[in-house]
């Protein structure tokens, strides 16, 4: 998932008049006759509309989450368990057979059925609907039919590895065996969508229609508020103990602290920076520390926009003259380890120490290698960052730590929105290195790297640094099409080996969950490891 917890930008003056006019929750009280609360959850702005195949950052999917009932979702343990789905089998990992359960419902009454997920997996994987997830369907026969290429159209809008058996059961065929595919099924890419959305899907970005635990009340006002209500057709309504969830959009996060004190709101999934030295304090046993899937890179664009980073002997040299220990114990205070892989200790094919030199902090050896590799030119480098995400104070230790082990004068240059620094990697305009993060769509070591570092994903995902290596790619196909889990392990870490020696992206460090709640809300809230809201744990005070 694009970004890990970062698109948190809106205008300052309406930041003003929300907490004014106080959208509904964190109004410390119940309704009339003890009627369940309106919560108010802190979120920035999504990068794009509110369509499930469209969301690919953190900000969305925490609404889709809401919006939207999936096949399975994640355990405590990062385990795939059943949700609408009634099972989920395969015989050889390449043909899944998808059974529903009955009495889901979108919020418009239609009933979702097994022709809802084949039709949205059709058009979030067509070319022409230019979905962010569409990558994430690359793994179901006839994929390619609907990617021809720029320049050319699909002869077909179906894709032949999907088929509905009956109205609660569709067959998946996939290209070539996938083990891991079941896991795939909990992210929003893979959530149904009602008849409405296909004759209006603009509309739908501002009104969506879902199958989950809460529905629109409203619209989708852009850079100020989704509210949503409690959907009473849904089988788990009765584990919903809130009236719904007003997500509060703003565009810093020292203010939605501020506001979760004074309980204007009610749960904020990501302290910021400056108030992690007290937030423990503040908060008494509403704060909420954890695990958490996130890992923190430094970024560079691709030669074809900048060579300057072109050379792994620059990007390894950079890596040894960043500090991590300093970043995450004096800046972060302890709520970020150092990092030393691509994949995160969450999931298996983590390998502490992994990295290896090129991870770890030795400014004199980093000196010698970065002007024995040229340098850059001009001695100059401009760091980009999205200053609505918390990032200013580590991303500034950063920029001084190269000025003065590697002798650079660097740029830093702040982007007020997630958004807009996403849509500029997207479209090869931005030629300084950049501020990027992951968090796990799904929890395999496959989706920390196919998604950001294969030659597909440079037009279909989030290869921002338009790296391609023939090494990696034939081991990705190695690993995704194993006939067991070590054996997939194993050749993910041969990728992840190749990448830890070349560099395109420099692993900074790892996340932890650091949250909070307000007094509106008793203690046990709980976030999973993909930084979303358990509904079912949130509590009235």
């Amino acid at each position: 998932m694009r970004g890990a917890k970062s698109a948190k930008w809106v205008a300052g003056a309406i930041v003003v008049a929300l907490a004014a006019t106080a959208c509904g929750g964190g109004s410390g009280s119940n309704g009339k006759d003890g009627a369940a609360r309106q919560i108010v959850m802190e979120l920035g702005e999504p990068q794009n509309g509110l369509v499930p195949s469209n969301t690919y950052e953190s900000e969305g999917s925490e609404v889709m989450n809401a919006l939207f009932t999936g096949l399975v979702r994640y355990d405590e343990k990062n385990e795939a368990q059943l949700d609408m789905a009634a099972s989920i089998e395969t015989k050889d990992s390449k043909v899944w057979t998808i059974k529903l359960k009955d009495g889901y419902t979108f919020h418009n009454g239609e009933k979702v059925t097994a022709q809802s997920y084949v039709d949205a997996w059709n058009y979030g994987a067509n070319q022409d609907n230019t979905q962010e997830t569409n990558p994430l369907y690359a793994k179901i026969d006839g994929y390619a039919d609907l990617n021809p290429g720029e320049g050319k159209k699909p002869a077909t809008d179906k894709m032949k590895g999907l088929k509905v058996v009956d109205e609660k059961t569709f067959e998946v065929t996939l290209s070539a065996p996938f083990s891991s595919f079941k896991t795939m099924l909990g992210f929003n890419s893979f959530y149904p969508l009602p008849k409405a959305f296909f004759s209006d899907p603009k509309g739908f970005e501002t009104a969506p229609i879902g199958n989950g635990p809460f529905k629109m009340d409203g619209k989708f006002v852009h850079n100020q508020q989704i509210k949503t209500v409690k959907y009473d057709k849904h089988p788990d309504v009765k584990d919903i103990k809130i009236a719904g969830v007003t997500f509060k959009i703003y565009n810093n996060q020292d203010t939605s602290y501020r506001d979760l004190l004074g309980g204007a709101v009610d749960i904020m999934d990501n302290i910021p920076t400056s108030a992690m030295a007290t937030a423990s304090k503040d908060l008494g046993d509403r704060y909420i520390e954890g695990t958490d899937s996130g890992v923190g890179y430094l970024g560079f664009p691709p030669a074809t926009t900048n060579k300057a980073f072109s050379k792994p002997e620059i990007r390894k040299a950079i890596s040894m003259a960043i500090d991590r220990k300093a970043i995450t114990e004096k800046i972060f205070l302890n709520t970020r380890t150092p990092a030393d892989d691509f994949i995160n200790p969450l999931v298996p094919g983590y390998r502490q120490g992994a990295c290896g030199d090129a991870c770890k902090y030795n400014p004199t050896e980093a000196k010698k290698a970065f002007d024995a590799a040229g340098g850059l030119p001009g001695n100059k480098m401009e760091l980009g960052y999205n200053a609505d995400g918390g990032h200013k104070e580590w991303i500034s230790a950063l920029a001084a730590q190269l000025e003065k082990n590697l002798g650079l004068d660097v740029t830093v240059k702040p982007f007020e929105q997630f958004g807009a620094i996403l849509d500029d990697l997207g479209a090869k305009k931005y030629k300084g290195a950049f501020r990027m993060a992951w968090s796990m769509d799904y929890p395999a070591a496959e989706n920390y790297l196919r998604p950001i570092f294969s030659e597909d994903a440079i037009t279909n995902g989030s290869n921002y640094s338009g790296y391609v290596n023939k090494d990696v790619e034939k081991f990705l196909d190695q690993a995704d099409t194993a006939t067991s889990e070590d054996a997939a392990v194993k050749a993910y870490q041969q990728a992840d080996d190749v990448l830890l020696k070349e560099l395109p992206y420099i692993p900074v460090y790892f996340y932890k969950l650091n949250a909070g709640t307000s007094k509106n809300i008793k203690p046990g809230l709980r976030i999973d490891n993909m930084t979303q809201v358990d509904w079912t744990s949130v509590n009235p005070a």
